[in-house]
């Protein structure tokens, strides 16, 4: 499996390219921001996973992984944010979006993850996860989420999530709707403006969410899979294991 990770930190990047490395058998390519990885693009035939900061210097992951899965078809993307993860509000079972300090273990299993895929797989992510990330890293814009034949929208002002339409669903009721989805699809638009119609926090929104479909998961009597999310309060960071030195890593 071919990877790409973009990061604005050359200390950073060559610590996940040099985990990589020792703890994988993929081959690994480290750019700085946008620009660089659209000009490695135009230089290879085949990238399989992006690993990419969601912001920094000349880096949008959002765009950039749009533009590049353009070019790569079946491309996979995990995403580094830079907000703290004390303070997600949703603990997602097989995350792509890995904030700092970053979980060096649950990256590699994300990366194997992605290295397993069949050829042209859709690239899914846990609706919660995404919806997580954008607010936490106070996005503006529209979040197009796809479930097979189901398509919704999440308007956000600056991380608050302000709207939200269904095929037949607005506002709150959408949103509840959308949130239960599990894996989808996404597409992010930061130049789409909605008026507002959902005025709950967004955490306690998507918390409801989860009670709310754990609920009717429980009266239907489903068995097999855990859930794959949880809501939880802020905890300490655990202490590092095995591989996972990025749990003691910061941005300077």
């Amino acid at each position: 499996m071919q990877l790409l990770i973009v990061h604005d930190d050359a200390e950073v990047g060559e610590q996940l390219a040099g985990m990589v490395a020792d703890y994988t058998a993929h081959a690994c390519d480290l750019v700085e921001n946008d620009a660089a990885a659209q000009r490695w693009a135009q230089q290879h035939a085949r990238c399989d996973l992006l690993l990419a900061q969601l912001e920094g210097n000349g880096v949008d992951g959002l765009a950039l992984g749009g533009a590049l899965s353009e070019i790569f078809a079946g491309l996979q993307v995990l995403f580094l944010p830079t907000y703290p993860a004390a303070e997600q509000r949703l603990e997602i079972g097989r995350t792509k979006v890995f904030p700092e300090p970053i979980d060096g273990e649950r990256l590699l299993e994300a990366i194997e993850t992605a290295a397993s895929a069949q050829e042209g797989a859709p690239d899914l992510f846990h609706v919660l996860d995404v919806l997580q990330m954008c607010c936490l890293s106070k996005r503006s814009g529209a979040v197009q989420i796809v479930k097979q034949s189901e398509t919704g929208i999440v308007y956000l002002r600056d991380g608050k999530i302000v709207h939200a339409e269904g095929a037949v669903t607005r506002g709150t009721e959408a949103l509840l709707e959308i949130a239960g989805w599990g894996e989808i699809e996404f597409a992010y638009d930061s130049s789409v403006r909605a008026a507002e119609t959902i005025s709950t926090p967004w955490d306690e929104a998507l918390v409801q969410a989860v009670v709310q479909h754990q609920k009717a998961k429980a009266r239907e009597a489903a068995e097999g899979d855990p859930p794959s999310f949880e809501a939880r309060s802020p905890e300490p960071a655990a202490p590092p294991r095995k591989r996972g030195f990025f749990a003691a890593l910061r941005r300077g």
